[in-house]
């Protein structure tokens, strides 16, 4: 993770760790991830939710004050009976965010920023603190809603989408097409929840993917998401976070071709469009070129990172 004054953390790699299991959180420590997410929601069962919150709130707590790592934590559904235990076991630790999942929409983080603001002031935290990370397509509602969360809370960090709960929401027996690609709906979750993220100013995370023992396919299917506009993207295994990191960092031919668009554009003396390798260019590939300039920086910046 790499931190910037102006824009916040950029998170190219959020881990999944399993809430119950303390020896796994340890070792996802030396992974390179930029942010773990400790999961008290589907990968623990049950009878261990109570076990799994002491786990994240002592590992939290042990870890607090550190400058290289962001620890966040998944908590249960806010409309399960969950919810408020996971978030009043861990607050103390300070989490830098919680992720949310299966929300309706925007009134679902107002919801969550009451309680987040209650158990700051509690925890003597400072006031809004904690960021959101909101899984935005689980339910059918929230693709209504999708394009409604510009200004619901400065706590919002993201927004990230997913098929799987989806597609038990909708009855379907399968969310894929029978070449194995997403069915149209889930595709369409997975736009609208990017364009969602952009619109409302925060950052779009792609979701997981179930193969982890390819890197190269892993590589390939991030890749393809920073350049559809996301961010970052959620990993499910150890495995899974190198080729994502590699993949959200701009490539060294990126960085020079984009250095020639910027440096054409002054060169033009505040023309809007220019040509250039044959190409004609105007404001949005500068724009464009500036952003990913502005990553690389960040990137390259001296400092920890995780």
């Amino acid at each position: 993770m790499v931190m910037d004054a102006a824009t916040g953390p950029t998170i190219r790699s959020f881990l999944f760790v399993p809430g119950d299991a303390p020896r796994k959180m340890e070792k996802a420590l030396t992974v390179g991830a930029d942010a773990l997410i400790l999961d008290l929601e589907d990968s623990v069962m049950p009878a261990r939710k109570e076990a799994a919150r002491r786990i994240i709130a002592d590992f939290a707590a042990a870890q607090r004050g550190q400058p290289y790592f962001a620890l966040w934590v998944r908590i249960n559904p806010l409309a399960t009976p969950d919810a408020l235990p996971d978030l009043t076991a861990v607050m103390h630790a300070a989490p830098a965010g919680v992720v949310v999942p299966k929300i309706d929409g925007p009134a679902d983080l107002i919801r969550l920023s009451h309680y987040l603001d209650a158990l700051e002031a509690h925890h003597d935290l400072p006031a809004g603190s904690t960021r959101v990370l909101a899984v935005a397509t689980e339910t059918p509602a929230a693709l209504f809603t999708l394009g409604d969360y510009g200004g619901v809370t400065a706590r919002l960090f993201g927004l990230t989408w997913g098929a799987e709960d989806l597609a038990a929401g909708l009855t379907a027996s399968t969310n894929r097409s029978a070449n194995g690609a997403l069915a149209f709906t889930y595709k369409l979750a997975r736009s609208l929840c990017l364009a969602g993220a952009h619109a409302a100013g925060v950052t779009p995370v792609e979701t997981a993917m179930m193969n982890f023992r390819d890197p190269n396919v892993v590589f390939d299917t991030a890749t393809r998401a920073r350049h559809d506009g996301f961010f970052g993207m959620l990993a499910i295994h150890p495995d899974q976070v190198a080729p994502i990191n590699s993949a959200f960092s701009p490539t060294e031919a990126e960085i020079q071709a984009a250095k020639r668009i910027v440096a054409a554009f002054v060169a033009a003396d505040g023309a809007g469009a220019i040509a250039l390798d044959g190409r004609m260019l105007d404001i949005p590939h500068l724009r464009q070129a500036k952003h990913l300039l502005q990553l690389a920086q960040r990137l390259a910046a001296p400092g920890p990172t995780a």
